[in-house]
């Protein structure tokens, strides 16, 4: 196990936290004239292109069967519907809005924790997911009043997603991270071909194939590479810093949004939503500390039975 070194873990967890954005603000752009199927097929087939030479390389396993395949499949759907979502939402909403409301993700991920997992969450975390999706609501009031209900496809992400960890907490021990993103990446080619085939010839709008222009086949092209990227630095970050450490940078997301949004679509949040935001961010982060608390509390030496506390 590679030891820790918090200062490599933050600088790569800061590089996922500006190619996320970027990679949803490529997605936005081709989105005006490419459809989403096509979207999604290249960004897996991508994917698979960049990591099935490097586990060939280093001689990773990614052979499955049984539970480990079936949870593997499980969590490409879930990937190929959470990213579908998003590409979707960010037809109709500001860059920022739809990360951040997204970010309702962490606080599914606490109470999935507790009601499927049965791990403890005590009662200040449950009121800060109270009041973190409350800030999501904000965000979503004025969005949801200017476009109606594609403004909710944010939150498809993050329930999506939510599960998607769900899974994937299931699979870390059994199999290398980059041997599952390769068998996600081939998995999910395997199954979107077909199905742009066949709903190009049944006419199907968001199914279709479409040619893209020159300039589209580059971005096409940095849709999977900066997918697959921002997705191996949050992967290679969690290897040197723990992810209490992690955990309050992946906030970085929303004002990296906020400024891609505004340098290509000159957009920026409205008074209600930025409210929401920083409401979402605060409860996201209190969460976050005290997670640390609790893995301080439980890493803390006690002292021996009948002595008192130092």
């Amino acid at each position: 196990m590679s030891a820790d070194r918090p200062v490599l873990g933050i600088l790569l967890m800061l590089g996922f936290c500006l190619l996320a954005p970027l990679g949803d603000a490529v997605a936005k752009l081709l989105g005006e004239t490419l459809p989403l199927g096509q979207l999604l097929l290249v960004r897996f087939a991508v994917q698979a292109a960049m990591l099935i030479p490097i586990v060939a390389a280093t001689g990773r396993l990614w052979r499955m069967r049984g539970r480990i395949l079936r949870l593997a499949a499980l969590r490409t759907l879930l990937h190929m519907g959470g990213i579908g979502c998003m590409f979707t939402g960010l037809q109709y909403l500001p860059l920022a809005d739809a990360i951040a409301i997204a970010f309702v993700m962490p606080f599914l991920m606490l109470l999935l924790g507790k009601y499927v997992l049965g791990e403890e969450v005590g009662g200040r975390r449950l009121a800060a997911c109270a009041v973190g999706f409350c800030g999501t609501l904000l965000v979503i009031q004025p969005s949801f009043a200017e476009v109606g209900w594609p403004a909710l496809f944010p939150l498809g992400v993050a329930v999506l997603f939510a599960l998607f960890m769900l899974v994937t907490r299931q699979l870390a021990k059994d199999i290398d991270p980059i041997g599952l993103q390769a068998v996600s990446g081939v998995m999910a080619t395997a199954v979107l071909l077909p199905v742009l085939l066949i709903g190009d010839i049944a006419g199907s709008a968001p199914l279709s194939l479409v040619a893209p222009s020159g300039g589209e086949w580059g971005l096409l092209a940095a849709i999977g590479v900066i997918g697959t990227g921002a997705h191996l630095l949050m992967t290679w970050s969690l290897r040197y810093a723990p992810a209490a450490t992690l955990a309050p940078m992946q906030y970085l997301e929303i004002p990296v949004a906020t400024m891609f949004g505004w340098l290509i679509f000159r957009d920026l949040p409205d008074g209600l939503a930025g409210v929401g935001i920083c409401v979402t961010i605060a409860a996201g982060l209190y969460i976050v500390m005290r997670e640390r608390a609790q893995a301080r509390a439980l890493t803390r030496p006690q002292p021996p039975r009948g002595q008192a506390p130092v």
